[in-house]
């Protein structure tokens, strides 16, 4: 898989929105190897856009489409200065619910000191996890061989999410959580996309 993201000032937030759900039926609906998105706008009006292909030379091909690039033009046109990309082949997913059904999603960008501990922790553990926040439908995550990593967490609910945040994990759990947290280098920056645009084919 090759994920896509970018994220931008919202200069008009119902255009962006309706240039976002248009891509499916526009320019979207010939894109070879287009698994999926989700996009919405954080409270501060940032807008986060992540796009999953099959690979990343479909994700090129598709860019290349001069169908994209006006699509794209229409978007740009409503964000204030540059966009901003992050983009890999280095993903892992971990699906255990309906993450097209999410009501809340969470982005996290930052920096991590081991990329290939951070990947092996956050796979590990799966089952142990659903039962302690069977809140969380699914996750995704992105890695750069320096560090750098974004990752989008699906949930039922931000109510559920805001409850599950509180409870106290079990032990083996509270270990490896400490353990990912200890890799963080610097600041993470958090996007709540509280009314998550979710698409698929």
């Amino acid at each position: 898989m090759f994920v896509q993201m970018f994220t931008g000032k919202v200069t008009n937030h119902d255009a962006v929105r309706a240039v976002l759900e248009g891509w499916p039926s526009g320019p979207g609906r010939d894109a070879r190897g287009w698994l999926g998105s989700t996009a919405g706008i954080t409270h501060d009006g940032q807008l986060v856009a992540l796009a999953r292909f099959e690979s990343e030379d479909d994700a090129r091909a598709n860019s290349e489409r001069p169908e994209q690039g006006a699509w794209w033009n229409s978007l740009a046109a409503n964000l204030a200065g540059e966009a901003s990309f992050f983009e890999s082949s280095d993903v892992d997913d971990d699906v255990v619910g309906d993450p097209a059904t999410a009501g809340f999603v969470q982005v996290m960008k930052g920096r991590v000191s081991d990329t290939a501990r951070a990947r092996a922790l956050a796979s590990d553990g799966t089952g142990v996890w659903a039962r302690y926040r069977p809140d969380i439908l699914a996750s995704l995550m992105l890695t750069h061989d320096d560090g750098e990593y974004v990752m989008a967490i699906y949930f039922t609910s931000e109510a559920e999410a805001r409850e599950g945040e509180r409870k106290e994990p079990p032990e083996d759990l509270a270990a490896q959580i400490a353990e990912m947290n200890a890799l963080d280098v610097g600041e993470v920056t958090y996007f709540d996309l509280r009314d998550p645009w979710l698409a698929a084919p």
